[in-house]
Order: C-alpha cells, then structure tokens, then sequence
C-alpha cells in the first residue's frame, strides 16, 4: 500500500474522530447541531440519540482504518489493506448515500468521501 493512500486514509479516519466529536460529544451545543440543519433546541434534542450513535459510527470506521493502516507495517500487511479498503469504502458509500438524500449535503459529502475515494484508487493502482 503506497505511503500517498495511507496519508490520504489516515487523514479521511482522522475527519471520521472529528464527526464523532460532533455528533457524540459536543452535539448539544446550539453551533454544532446548527450545521446539521437543525434549527431548534427541540429538533436537536430529537436527534441527539441518532447523532450519537452515529457518531461512535464514524468512531468505529475511523478505528478500523487506522488499525488497518497500522497491519500495514506489519507481517498481516494483506489483512491490513483490507482493514483500509473496507472502511474506506463504507466512508465513501456513506458520503454517495447523504448526497444521495438531499443535494445541499453535497459539500459536506465531499468532504467525507473524497480522501477514502482516493485512498481506495491508490490502493486499487
């Protein structure tokens, strides 16, 4: 696995560390659940069982990544590619699905999508 798909997947679980954060930690904050489109402490207070499991959602993907990017370096090398597809892929799917579901998330699914896509690119070159 080139050095260029392992920064690009570390920086893409990293982003999934910052969502959890959001979504499972700092979520009841009026800013925070302001960038999700939530316009009212009531909504937020709605959401905020979803939020936080999808947020340790994101944790676990991120996990898994960076797991892999660690069995890189080691003699389970081949195991750890697949750790790093995999959740990658979920990355990227997840991000096709938001914007799937509503178009003004495009921004926000590129961000969540883009380096997984080309960290699974690289890996796939």
């Amino acid at each position: 696995m080139s050095p260029l798909a392992q920064v690009f997947a570390v920086i893409a679980a990293l982003i999934h560390v910052l969502f959890f954060v959001m979504e499972s930690v700092l979520f009841s904050r009026p800013k925070v659940w302001r960038r999700f489109g939530l316009k009212s402490q009531s909504d937020a207070d709605v959401a905020k069982p979803i939020m936080l499991n999808q947020g340790f959602y994101n944790l676990f993907l991120a996990l898994g990544v960076l797991v892999g990017v660690v069995l890189v370096h080691t003699p389970a090398a081949v195991s750890g590619v697949a750790a790093v597809v995999f959740g990658c892929a979920c990355m990227l799917l997840a991000a096709l699905v938001l914007v799937s579901s509503n178009r003004k998330f495009l921004k926000a699914s590129v961000v969540q999508g883009l380096l997984p896509l080309l960290a699974i690119v690289l890996v796939a070159s």
